[in-house]
């Protein structure tokens, strides 16, 4: 079954504006103050054994989470490892038309992701869908293409065998705006709310 991204590698470098609306909600079901311990209460909110998805990620703290992938669902620990910033000339010559680029950089994010348990997988695989990088609170555009030759940085469609134990490291390049104080790189499970890790530039 090909993978709903394999045709993006056919696509040409150009910046794409994200369009659609991000959830970024911190998912308060579970710290309403008005509870007060009946049984419709505590069905609503997670049991202890049950962690709510997402929230703020220290500096090398790895996230752990569930993909449906081909074979099956399988466990990742995900980290985002550091985000290089570039030039808006480096932005200028990346995009199919200048334009596009002026007073925006690139940012480049490196996420380690380590399968932790489930099937083997053999033709890919889908857990780089989940990552976005936001600039000062709103979302930067995709850059298609452009991560794959970064130095450090794997191609994950040419990844066809992974084993449980195993960790590859993907990109994410976005189109930012020149300036930004503070570069957040979110991952999520499906229907999940993001892992977010916070890198402050100067």
């Amino acid at each position: 079954m090909p993978h709903r991204k394999t045709a993006l590698r056919l696509v040409a470098p150009v910046a794409v504006l994200a369009l659609a609306l991000t959830a970024c909600g911190g998912g308060d079901d579970d710290t309403d103050p008005k509870a007060d311990g009946t049984a419709e209460s505590a069905a609503a909110s997670p049991s202890p054994s049950q962690p709510v998805s997402g929230g703020d990620m220290a500096r090398g703290e790895s996230a752990t989470g569930k993909v449906a992938e081909d074979p099956g669902e399988v466990t990742y620990d995900v980290v985002a490892q550091k985000v290089e910033v570039g030039t808006e000339a480096e932005a200028a010559k990346a995009v199919a038309d200048a334009a596009d680029a002026k007073g925006k950089v690139l940012a480049t994010a490196h996420i380690k992701y380590t399968h932790k348990s489930g099937p083997a997988l053999t033709e890919g695989s889908d857990v780089h869908d989940g990552t976005t990088v936001f600039a000062d609170g709103q979302r930067g555009g995709v850059l298609i293409g452009a991560s794959e030759d970064a130095p450090g940085c794997e191609d994950p469609y040419d990844v066809e065998s992974w084993k449980q134990g195993e960790s590859h490291v993907f990109c994410e390049t976005y189109v930012i705006p020149a300036g930004a104080t503070s570069v957040e790189v979110h991952w999520s499970e499906e229907d999940g709310e993001p892992y977010v890790w916070k890198f402050p530039q100067k």
